[in-house]
């Protein structure tokens, strides 16, 4: 099933920065993952960091502390793939 969920979206101004900024979110432990850059945005360079928007609330103070560079943050609409009776899990590493 197909459904419609809202992220936060960290748009970047390089490759390098994005690598750093998922690198580092890996490191401490902070859920998310690498998409390509939604249509619906046009900046950055082609990569974009997707995570929950409760997550970006709880992170986004210690993401600007820690000096990882990105271009902006964004409010993103995307579709889902679920099983029925699956509940919504977050993106990890694992």
């Amino acid at each position: 099933m197909r459904t419609k969920e809202t992220f936060a979206v960290y748009v970047f101004d390089t490759t390098t920065d994005a690598l750093a900024m998922e690198a580092w979110c890996r490191e401490h432990g902070v859920p998310g993952r690498l998409i390509p850059l939604p249509q619906e945005i046009s900046a950055g360079c082609g990569l974009a960091f997707r995570m929950t928007p409760q997550d970006d609330e709880k992170y986004r103070s210690a993401l600007e502390a820690s000096g990882r560079k990105f271009a902006g943050v964004h409010s993103v609409q995307q579709f889902v793939l679920r099983d029925q009776g699956e509940e919504r899990k977050r993106d990890d590493y694992s």
